[in-house]
């Protein structure tokens, strides 16, 4: 599982559309784009699709194509094959006094494994910090998708339980950036520990 509680700053790519979900709820279904900053080269413009509970009466026409629009809520990720979707369940949107610049803020949480490579490094001042990456699995039709993550924590030692395949729980600043024209999710840590399987995700 990934997901993280974000801010995305962006333009309106598809307009608003009222949908009937599961047990009768509707919602409004809408698209963003916003760019996502190369670590070198072209930066890259992504697609999110958002939904948001449809309040009766709500005017759903102000979500214009093309317009400058911030969403606050839940984003997650979801891979098939080499395409990454992003989805987003909306909380709050605004219309007015939206940021110039595209981004996307906020914290991940992030349930899966670790992998087996764990650097150690030290900064310039001799400060000691861990970077490794993670994959999260899920099933698409008949075959099992790895979503994998880069985190980096600062101040800390390599804890002795993490290794190869340890299932991890994760929190922290959520950092989306882009190589070879692809999507890469990255994670300053906050909090690391083991991920106990029973607790509920």
């Amino acid at each position: 599982m990934i997901k993280a509680e974000v801010t995305v700053c962006g333009t309106i790519s598809r307009i608003a559309a009222v949908r009937n979900g599961k047990e009768g709820r509707q919602f409004v279904s809408f698209g963003i784009q916003t760019v996502v900053k190369a670590k070198s080269g072209i930066n890259k413009t992504i697609d999110i699709s958002v939904a948001k509970d449809y309040v009766e009466g709500e005017d759903t026409g102000v979500i214009r194509q093309g317009t400058r629009i911030e969403v606050k809520g839940t984003l997650t990720f979801r891979k098939k094959g080499e395409a990454l979707y992003l989805n987003m369940e909306a909380s709050d949107i605004s219309l007015e006094n939206v940021s110039g610049e595209d981004s996307i803020v906020g914290n991940l949480h992030f349930l899966g494994k670790a992998s087996k490579n764990v650097e150690v490094k030290t900064t310039k001042k001799g400060d000691s910090f861990i970077v490794f990456s993670g994959f999260s699995t899920s099933k698409e039709d008949e075959n099992f998708e790895y979503i994998w993550v880069r985190f980096v924590q600062f101040e800390t030692e390599r804890p002795e339980w993490l290794a190869d395949k340890t299932p991890i729980d994760v929190k922290g600043a959520l950092e989306l950036s882009v190589y070879n024209d692809k999507l890469e999710i990255g994670c300053r840590v906050n909090e690391l520990k083991p991920w106990e399987k029973e607790q509920q995700q």
